[in-house]
């Protein structure tokens, strides 16, 4: 009696085991809609169903509870064999698949009530279920050696132990411990199992997020490549093609004597070059970055906003793309002290130390508030340096104001050193 209720309490118990890995598939499934854990959830189900039978059976002994046993656990074994193809393969569902779900009912009323051997009818629920449980397993290994993970890894492992588990039942009965310690073996299983299923899709979570990540970071480098071969296009039709013809048309009006006209011309013009010099400094690529940063920083002390500025870089010459991110940069530093930062003085700084380009703008503006809102103009910064694989910080700086510190790896500069 007490052995009866030792092994109804160990079944109960992994029935409540199943029952949440059961849950922990459907809750998979309601989030992602990925049907097979909509398989996994209906499998554990009848295998907990499966577990209650038994449970019954050893209860009052009924045939019935027996024959319903053989069912479930074929329909269980049907149930983890389809989630694996689905995970394996793609496969999708077919109604005229259904009339497998006919097969356990048959060889359950064969076994139970034709052959009338209850042995042989475990017999073939052991085999169909480490059958299935062992194909479970090398779905797992594929996966694993497809996209190594730790979850795929736990999974491999345990339905590999687990289907090798489920052949050592005949064994086990015949020496009268077949329940508890067979109880105590599919737990075991089935906490490994939910381990390795919350593992695998936290995993696949972070590669989908990563994935989506570096999209989106090669969509943020082509836009800005592309931004720069606009500017660049257009600032040489504004010079080349808008600058020649209003010279033109100013050498007109001055030969014809109308000097007002040719005043508005030669303003128009003046302006038409600078909009081609904002849009793309030609000395930037004509001598380079450094002279390109002297003429910004001379233009910028002419505004109103005094900058000094420092080179101690040993090349005459960077990459294109990073001699573009470090003018972007600081451009739009200098340009945030004038028009928000309220500075007087700013300092600008760009030397090569310990195998990367450092670039650090300081000012005497009003600095960072507690907590710094992002706008495009710092967020176009940061994309500029993580195009070229480095880093961009914001902190207070010495001079009282902001201070921008961007460094960027030596690596970059190799192909245009």
């Amino acid at each position: 009696m007490h052995e009866l209720r030792d092994e109804l309490v160990a079944l109960g118990f992994q029935t409540l085991i199943t029952i949440a890995l059961a849950l922990v598939h459907f809750g998979i499934w309601r989030q992602r809609r990925q049907g097979f854990h909509l398989s996994w959830a209906l499998a554990w189900t009848a295998y907990a169903v499966r577990l209650g039978c038994i449970s019954a059976f050893l209860v009052v002994r009924d045939p019935l509870w027996l024959f319903a046993h053989q069912v479930v656990s074929g329909w269980s074994a049907l149930l983890l064999l389809w989630a694996a193809l689905q995970f394996a393969t793609g496969t999708r569902w077919r109604w005229r698949l259904a009339w497998l779900g006919l097969l356990p009912i048959a060889w359950g009323w064969i076994a139970i009530f034709t052959i009338g051997d209850p042995a042989v009818a475990g017999i073939g629920s052991v085999v169909l279920l480490s059958g299935v449980t062992l194909l479970n397993a090398a779905v797992f290994w594929r996966h694993l050696a497809r996209r190594p993970s730790v979850g795929a890894r736990v999974l491999a492992w345990t339905y590999t132990l687990w289907g090798l588990h489920h052949l050592d039942y005949p064994l086990l009965r015949a020496m009268g411990s077949a329940v508890l310690y067979g109880v105590l073996a599919d737990v075991m299983c089935m906490m490994g199992a939910i381990v390795g299923v919350l593992a695998l899709v936290l995993g696949e979570e972070r590669r989908q997020v990563a994935e989506r990540n570096a999209e989106l970071e090669d969509l943020t480098r082509r836009m800005l490549r592309a931004q720069e071969e606009e500017r660049r296009r257009i600032a040489r039709e504004l010079h080349d093609e808008a600058g020649q013809v209003l010279t033109v048309a100013r050498l007109r009006l001055e030969q014809d004597g109308n000097t007002e006209a040719s005043a508005l011309v030669g303003r128009a013009l003046t302006q038409v070059r600078e909009m081609s010099r904002q849009l793309r400094p030609a000395v930037l690529d004509r001598l380079g970055l450094e002279a390109a940063l002297g003429s910004l920083a001379d233009e910028i002390t002419s505004g109103g906003l005094e900058v000094d500025f420092h080179w101690q870089v040993s090349r005459e010459r960077l990459e294109e793309s990073l001699e573009v991110a470090v003018y972007r940069v600081v451009q739009e530093a200098l340009t945030n002290v004038m028009r928000h930062a309220a500075g007087t003085r700013a300092r600008v700084e760009v030397a090569e130390r310990s195998a990367q380009l450092h670039v650090v703008i300081d000012d005497d503006g009003r600095g960072p508030s507690a907590q710094l809102e992002p706008h495009l103009g710092l967020l176009g910064m940061r994309e500029r340096a993580a195009e070229q694989g480095g880093t961009l910080t914001f902190a207070r700086g010495p001079l009282g104001g902001m201070r921008i510190a961007a460094a960027f790896p030596l690596r970059a500069l190799q192909a245009g050193a």
